[in-house]
This record gives C-alpha cells, sequence and structure tokens, in this order.
C-alpha cells in the first residue's frame, strides 16, 4: 500500500513536470524542516531530467531567527528552469515573487575533492561568478511562508533562474556589495545588500557544497550554486521588465508575463 507521502510526491512531482497548480498539500509536510526534506528528496528522486545546480534558500539570518531554525537549507535546480538573462518568464497567483542574488559556477574537480570545504579552499573550486535572478512560488494554490518547509517541500520554490554574464572568478569583498532590482515602468526599485545573504554569499556556497557531500551527491559536469537573494522576496506588483544589478557583477534581467 502506497504512503502518504508517496501519494503527495507524485502530486507535487506531476505539477512540476507539466507547470501545473495543485491544492495546498497537509501542513504535516512542511510544519517542520525536517519531514518537508524528506518530500523534497522523495520528490527529487522521481524527476530524471538533468540537475544543473543547486539552490541556498532561507539565508536571510533575521528570517532563520524568526522560523527558529539553524540553518538554511538546499534544493536542487533543473536545467529546464535555467535561462539567459533576457528571457521571459510567466508567472501565475502562486508566484510569491522575484529575487536577485550571486551565483557561482563550480567545476566538477570539486566532487573528487576529500574532506571540508572551507572559506580558504573554496576558492579552487570556483570557476566563474555571475549576477542571477531567481522567480519564486509554489506549484500549489497558496500565499506566503508560514515556516521554511513550506518552501523546502515545494522544491525550495524555485521556478525559474535567469543568470548574467558569467565572469571569471576572481576575490572581492562579496560580503558587503551595492544591490539593486527595479521596474522602471512601474516605479519600484528595492536596494539590498549581500551581506544579507548568510553573512555573506561566499559562506552560503560554502554551506550548499558541504551539504552536497555529505548528501554524497555526484554530478558529472560543472555546476550552478545560487546563494540566496540579497533583497529578500520582491514582490511583483506589474508585469513587465525587471532588471537587476549587483555591484561589480553587472545586471540581469528579465521580461515578467
Amino acid at each position: 500500500m502506497r504512503t502518504s507521502i508517496e501519494k503527495i510526491s507524485d502530486k507535487l512531482v506531476r505539477a512540476f513536470l507539466k507547470n501545473k497548480i495543485i491544492a495546498p498539500i497537509p501542513s504535516k509536510f512542511t510544519k517542520k524542516l525536517k519531514e518537508a526534506q524528506k518530500l523534497r528528496i522523495l520528490c527529487e528522486s522521481k524527476i530524471k531530467e538533468p540537475v544543473a545546480g543547486f539552490k541556498a534558500a532561507g539565508t536571510g539570518i533575521p528570517l532563520i531567527k524568526k522560523f527558529k531554525e539553524k540553518e538554511p537549507f538546499y534544493a536542487s535546480v533543473y536545467k529546464k528552469n535555467i535561462l539567459r538573462s533576457g528571457k521571459g518568464v510567466r508567472i501565475n497567483k502562486s508566484t510569491l515573487g522575484i529575487e536577485l542574488e550571486v551565483c557561482y559556477y563550480i567545476k566538477r574537480s570539486f566532487f573528487k575533492s576529500k574532506g571540508s570545504i572551507t572559506i580558504r579552499n573554496i576558492s579552487k573550486f570556483i570557476s566563474h561568478m555571475a549576477s542571477c535572478i531567481e522567480i519564486v512560488g509554489y506549484r500549489q494554490r497558496k500565499k506566503g511562508i508560514t515556516s521554511f518547509g513550506d518552501l523546502c517541500s515545494d522544491f525550495g520554490a524555485n521556478v525559474k533562474f535567469l543568470i548574467g554574464q558569467k565572469k571569471k572568478f576572481k576575490k572581492i569583498n562579496i560580503g558587503n556589495l551595492k544591490t539593486n532590482i527595479a521596474n522602471k515602468r512601474i516605479n519600484q526599485s528595492v536596494n539590498g545588500n549581500t551581506n544579507t545573504v548568510y553573512v555573506n554569499p561566499l559562506n552560503s556556497l560554502r554551506f550548499v557544497l558541504n551539504k552536497i557531500k555529505k548528501d554524497k551527491i555526484e554530478l558529472n559536469k560543472d555546476f550552478w550554486v545560487f546563494t540566496g537573494s540579497t533583497v529578500g522576496v520582491v514582490p511583483i506588483k506589474k508585469k513587465g521588465l525587471y532588471i537587476g544589478n549587483i555591484e561589480k557583477l553587472g545586471s540581469v534581467k528579465t521580461i515578467i508575463r
């Protein structure tokens, strides 16, 4: 007899693959992050599409404290959900908003490395870095966030990622860069800073890489890591062109439809 978590995972996977919205899943799968992680891992195990990277989520320290968690979490990102800067993204009523992030391109040699990833040794695994927009939302008819489990259970709530121009990695003060995302047509503009991302984006990257290593996940190619929003979850007030800028990394844009 199939368990309830099996049935729920099947519904979420079908919604993910067919880009559909389903009724909210029972709260027993989302209230606690530990249970949500089990559901996310089960869902991901059923998807045969190529994984192109991973995202850190829940990286805002005030958010971690609010939901009484100890750390962020991560989720897989599939190739079909990664787009070039400037592409259009269609949203729905379950879309939570838009985020601006730093992302890193990681060499596949990482998977052969021994020991923990530290801030001192992390540089040798990074090939490139870029600015990135993430569209976040559910595959369920629900709004808002009541726990990290809400986001985690629903594939980390990742809808699409748009990546700006890749730049060869170099050491910069990644923990104090000004950021901004704006829709000039409606005079919507939100400022941020990279220091809001789990101390800084490089520390967020370290967290994700160590979690991947602990979970014994391995890819046969270079991959992306998206480190978390520098501006929080910005509401999409109107459709149209959104442009994000990260100091020293450059711009990234998307057309919200």
